[in-house]
């Protein structure tokens, strides 16, 4: 037998987790579970179904399905007792059988499942053995664990040695008069390294509070470099390290940090027997000197229903959209009342909508290079320096009806330069030194809050700062259509229904 992969999904064809034992394309297996579901004939007893190029063989597991697919010349006697196995092993690492603890043990299948095949084929183990492999330890890991845990523990009571002893240097010092020895700031190179803890402490401290008038020897003006003690990721693993010692750190900095990242959102919708996805995805390319370059928007209206009672129903569209969008109704939707009526039935209205699965049943397309139809601009103005670049980054929202959560503007830089020196920033970032990237993160872009900056400094060139990339996330949608009201085939009697409204990035780049 060939197995190309094994999954568990859901019983609508959305995979939880998958294993490819030959090459496979992500797009490729979740388009065979996707179809899956719509294959299988209800009422009658099956084990396997197949199409033109593969076999599906599966077996229930309460809401859930463990699917086998394989070619279609492999031995079905072999499939089934490979399928036995991968279904006696989920209990093993899952105490229920659903999507969450499915999700939350992952790897641990993946790995279970790699013992039961291998390139394809089926190798010679029980579930015993299959134990055994998964949980096989190592005395030399154990032994390194040991010592790096002991070595760690040093370096932390090193670390503290070190704290103490500086903070009392300092206080000697404040007692008699003089500056305080190694507090030069992040310009210092005398500071050694045991003192860098204490350092970013004392800069966490002290940012928020009022500045005192410097010596004269000292350089007037305010500092770019102090607010890198501001930074964010750097500095929080610090001070992480220093609260769980025992540490008592107050910051108003980490404090709204803190709020921030503490927020949660909003529970997932309730969803009715009649339910409706409606999903827009946008890709966008601009120029760094401004002009859109092509704008392409894909937008679709998903229908889940299920209870049967409900199979038979029109769905009321209200398309107040002024863009330009070209519509597109599902091939047995009845065309003729989308277009008089704006509603959208089957062409046989004895007939019902499929349960428990999802069905595209409208869609639309928006493809454009008007400006004005920009939801989000940017604008990146990199200027050389003396010793760099300034880069100067703008963000304004167009359109005011959007809300835009999750906004992460992402930032090629230089390698081998360090992290940027930050001024002005509206909202936060992170740097990432491996992708060599500055990620500036805006929790919500809407009506109120339509427009912010981004200044830094770095050692580059201009050309080094492209292309900038956008990802964002919306529960408005950018073309306003919308599902008002769901009624019944007989009677036109209304059927409650729960929408969920998504806005997403594919891909948003200015070059």
């Amino acid at each position: 037998m060939v197995l190309l992969a094994a999954a568990v999904c859901t019983k609508a064809g959305k995979a939880i987790v998958s294993r490819q034992f030959v090459e496979m394309t992500r797009t490729r297996i979740e388009g065979l579970l996707a179809a899956f579901p719509k294959l299988m004939n209800t009422g009658k007893q099956h084990t396997f179904v197949e199409t033109e190029s593969v076999r599906y063989v599966y077996q229930p597991m309460e809401k859930l399905y463990m699917v086998l697919i394989t070619t279609k010349n492999s031995n079905i006697l072999e499939d089934l007792e490979t399928l036995r196995l991968f279904s006696r092993v989920i209990p093993e690492y899952c105490r229920a059988l659903e999507e969450n603890e499915i999700s939350e043990h992952c790897f641990d299948l993946i790995f279970a499942f790699d013992e039961i095949v291998a390139l394809g084929y089926r190798e010679n183990v029980n579930l015993a053995q299959i134990r055994t492999f998964t949980e096989m330890d190592s005395h030399e890991e154990k032994v390194f664990r040991a010592v790096r845990e002991t070595q760690e523990r040093e370096a932390k009571a090193e670390m503290r040695r070190k704290a103490k002893e500086l903070q009392q240097a300092r206080r000697d010092a404040e007692r008699q008069g003089k500056k305080a020895p190694g507090f030069g700031g992040f310009g210092s190179s005398t500071v050694s390294g045991g003192s860098t803890t204490s350092m970013i402490t004392e800069t966490i401290i002290d940012t928020d509070k009022p500045k005192v008038a410097p010596a004269p020897a000292r350089p007037s003006g305010p500092s770019k470099a102090l607010k890198l003690g501001a930074k964010g990721k750097e500095v929080d693993n610090f001070v992480d390290k220093l609260k769980s010692e025992g540490e008592n750190i107050i910051s108003s900095n980490m404090g709204k940090r803190t709020s921030e990242a503490t927020k949660v959102h909003a529970p997932p919708i309730n969803m009715e027997s009649v339910h409706m996805k409606i999903e827009e995805k946008i890709t966008l390319t601009c120029g760094r000197d401004g002009g859109l370059q092509n704008m392409e928007l894909h937008g679709m209206i998903m229908l889940r229903i299920s209870d049967d009672k409900f199979g038979r129903i029109r769905l009321h569209v209200e398309n107040e959209d002024k863009k330009g969008v070209q519509l597109q109704t599902h091939p047995n939707v009845d065309k003729k009342l989308f277009t008089a009526e704006s509603l959208i039935g089957l062409k046989n209205p004895e007939k019902s909508f499929p349960v428990n699965s999802d069905v595209g049943v409208l869609k639309w397309r928006l493809q454009t290079t008007e400006e004005s139809l920009i939801p989000l601009t940017i604008n990146c103005w990199p200027s050389e320096s003396g010793n760099g670049c300034d880069v100067n980054i703008e963000y304004e929202l167009q359109e005011d009806n959007l809300e835009l959560n999750d906004v992460i503007i992402t930032i090629p830089l230089p390698s081998g330069v360090g992290a940027p020196v930050i001024g002005e920033i509206d909202g936060e970032y992170r740097h990432d030194s491996r992708r060599n990237t500055l990620e500036w993160c805006l929790p919500v872009i809407d009506a109120k809050n339509k427009s912010g900056s981004l200044e830094f400094s770095i050692a580059g060139q201009p050309n080094d700062f492209f292309p900038v990339q956008v990802s964002f996330i919306s529960k408005k949608n950018y073309c306003n259509i919308q599902v008002t009201k769901v009624t019944q085939v007989d009677g036109n009697s209304p059927v409650r229904f729960s929408t969920e409204t998504t806005f997403l990035v594919d891909k948003y780049e200015i070059l």
